[in-house]
């Protein structure tokens, strides 16, 4: 159960995040990143769309959206399939986040309001509980490094966006605009780092992020992941008890770590 819960909560190496995509994995990387053959050639002009964007999401004192994640993995014959994710995001700078994630797996809640960390999993009754840093920023680093938890839409929520998108990218370009993304005219941008290849599609008059497409370049087999962006909401009025959580009195408290950890443990 406990196994469960955690493996429902943490979206590590197989969800999709720009973030993720332009920083060296926490696991053994090789020697050097794949040579594309491609020359480091950035676009001005796609820059200039992610910075928008970027400078947008910055600007926001507080935000909700939902983000659904489409990832691949390979079945039992090795070719993939599409896992999905869903997640019900509000956020406060600088400290409060709270991520709903009604799942195809067990929903889960995640409630962060500047002091603590809530990950709870209702239909099981289990919560775990830890004390966390005073930032969004240092908050998802520590739930990462202690517990494997990581969300798709990191680099949506940090402090500075732009140098999370954009630190190590090697190739940029625009590639032009849609009209069936989002219910929105979108910009659609590539970056490639040193380990991904992300494409995005960006509000051409909001500014706001509608999709992203992202190819994990250490992976052979290439498989793609997806997130989409909808129902945003950029300073909406928050209740008090938005990020607040009271466990209920037959919750299970269980320790705060990453999955199968207690099983190694015994």
């Amino acid at each position: 159960m406990k196994i469960t819960f955690f493996a429902s909560l943490a979206v590590t190496a197989m969800s999709m995040s720009m973030a993720l995509a332009q920083q060296q994995p926490t696991t053994q990387a090789p020697a050097s990143p794949p040579d594309l053959g491609l020359k480091v050639e950035v676009d001005p002009a796609a820059m200039a769309i992610v910075k928008a964007m970027a400078d947008k999401l910055a600007a926001a004192k507080s935000m909700s959206f939902t983000a659904f994640t489409i990832y691949e993995s390979p079945d039992r014959t090795g070719l993939p399939l599409a896992y999905t994710t869903l997640s019900q995001v509000i956020m406060e700078r600088p400290n409060k986040l709270k991520v709903v994630s009604p799942g195809d797996g067990p929903r889960t809640e995640f409630y962060y309001d500047g002091k603590t960390v809530n990950a709870y999993e209702p239909a099981a009754k289990l919560v775990a509980t830890v004390d966390a840093p005073d930032t969004i920023d240092a908050m998802l680093r520590a739930a990462f490094q202690r517990a494997a938890i990581y969300f798709p839409f990191t680099d949506l929520v940090v402090s500075d966006p732009m140098k999370a998108i954009s630190e190590n990218v090697r190739v940029a370009f625009v590639v032009g605009k849609s009209t069936v993304v989002g219910g929105v005219t979108t910009d659609i941008v590539v970056l490639v780092g040193k380990f991904a290849h992300v494409q995005l599609w960006i509000g051409s008059d909001d500014k706001l992020p509608r999709m992203a497409r992202a190819i994990f370049l250490e992976d052979p087999a290439h498989y793609r992941h997806t997130a989409m962006f909808s129902d945003w909401k950029i300073d909406p009025p928050l209740a008090a008890d938005t990020f607040a959580f009271t466990a209920p009195a037959d919750t299970i408290r269980i320790p705060f770590a990453p999955p199968g950890a207690t099983e190694k443990g015994k």
